[in-house]
């Protein structure tokens, strides 16, 4: 199974089927996919092979997920779904300590080549979380957002992930 396959199962797994919370401002959504965002899709009916082509286009080849290291790729891809994908090239380019400018360009992917991927992945990790503090919906969803991050680790850490 490829890498990106291999994420997007584990994204499926935190997002869940068919959820209406009224308290999320994505809304309607099925296997983390909202209607809000594809309002031409029927939610209801969507399958998780077609989630995951949702997730390719619009996520995982956004943040240049075949280019990364698995485990960092695995980590910014989840970021990206969850917490938006300029955020999560953002996040990337203040764990790398390179300037900010939500582009994974050359200066990135330099420092990512030269970057000890597990400090990396912690450096990343916790600027993740540190988004989620400063969010408006953090009381309510914080505890989740931190297993999340936490599953996320054990994931990527665990002795079945390729490396």
């Amino acid at each position: 199974m490829s890498i990106f396959y291999q994420a997007c199962t584990f994204v499926i797994g935190m997002e869940g089927g068919h959820v209406n919370d009224p308290h999320d401002p994505g809304g309607e959504t099925k296997f983390g996919i909202s209607q809000r965002a594809y309002p031409r899709l029927s939610i209801g009916q969507l399958s998780k092979d077609d989630a995951c082509e949702i997730y390719r286009k619009d996520y995982w080849d956004k943040v240049s997920g075949d280019d990364l290291p698995s485990r960092i790729a695995v980590a910014v891809f989840d970021c990206a779904v969850n917490q938006g994908v300029r955020r999560a090239k953002r996040l990337l380019q203040r764990a790398l300590r390179v300037r900010v400018d939500g582009r994974i360009g050359p200066i990135t992917r330099a420092a990512i080549a030269s970057a000890n991927e597990d400090a990396l992945l912690l450096d990343f990790l916790s600027h993740r979380l540190r988004a989620y503090a400063g969010t408006r919906n953090s009381k309510r969803y914080m505890r989740g957002w931190s297993r999340r991050v936490l599953a996320l680790h054990a994931f990527v850490l665990s002795s079945e992930f390729p490396r």
